[in-house]
């Protein structure tokens, strides 16, 4: 039989495009997932100064604009996923990042320059979560990411986890304004993640593409109160690191993470 690369033919045509589901996996995306915060807070906050006395004086809303930025860098990263023949770590982490930056400054636009809040904001992204996931389930028949291994399921993976990287920054930015404050956000959803871990390792009857997708759900606002907790002042609970040294720190703790954590593609499901 032919070989391609490291597997043959039939192996090639057993894997998915996303990668195999593992302690690493989970590792990896919580880190993107708060660098997608301090990434996003640093080029619509700081950058295009949405937090400084200056905000709104060139006429531009410093959200909108660094969604539109990442945005473009996410439509373009989805694209060559979905045309890529296997799965490549690398692409796959780079869209990952993109999905989360942008979801991050698209919540903010949202929850403020458009006045829904947090609470309107988090119900309003949750049912995108929702509809997504739905209409994947009626077209393909299963929203497991073990599936994922054409066109049609990435288009709705990809876009499911948008909304779930936005809906995720909006919930973390509402725990945490509630009272319990950065640090005690991560711990409440830190906490909710175990449990979800828990559920799924000892095997209980819960089904484990709804523990996935709740898992997935709950990096996200984890990674966002963890970056706000780096990022935000001291007199509003966190540690005042600078932004841009933030994410910079994290993208390199990254990067080795997938040199070093195993990567590679998940088994394509049975049937």
């Amino acid at each position: 039989m032919k070989e391609i690369g490291p597997v043959t033919e039939r192996e090639e045509q057993l894997l998915t495009k996303v990668p195999a589901i593992t302690l690493g996996f989970w590792i990896i995306k919580i880190l993107a997932t708060t660098l997608g915060e301090t990434g996003g807070d640093t080029v619509s906050m700081s950058w295009l100064g949405e937090t400084t006395s200056e905000a709104g004086q060139s006429g531009l809303n410093g959200y909108l604009v660094g969604t539109i930025i990442f945005g473009v860098l996410l439509v373009g990263l989805v694209w060559a996923q979905i045309r890529a023949r296997k799965f490549n770590a690398w692409l796959y982490w780079a869209t990952i990042i993109a999905s989360t930056t942008a979801g991050t400054t698209l919540a903010d636009f949202a929850t403020r320059s458009l006045g829904i809040g947090y609470p309107g904001g988090s119900l309003l992204l949750l049912s995108c979560v929702l509809i997504s996931l739905f209409a994947w389930y009626r077209t393909l028949g299963s929203v497991s990411v073990n599936t994922v291994v054409s066109p049609r399921e990435e288009l709705f993976y990809w876009v499911t986890i948008t909304f779930s990287q936005t809906l995720g920054t909006a919930l973390g930015d509402w725990v945490a304004d509630a009272g319990l404050g950065y640090s005690g956000g991560a711990l409440v959803f830190g906490a909710a993640l175990l449990i979800v871990a828990g559920l799924y390792y000892f095997r209980t009857a819960v089904s484990h593409v709804f523990l996935f997708w709740l898992a997935f759900i709950l990096t996200r606002p984890l990674g966002a109160t963890v970056g706000d907790f780096f990022d935000k002042p001291v007199a509003k609970g966190g540690l005042d690191i600078s932004r841009p040294l933030a994410s910079a720190i994290l993208a390199v703790i990254i990067i080795a993470l997938i040199l070093v954590l195993p990567q590679r593609a998940g088994r394509k499901a049975a049937g």
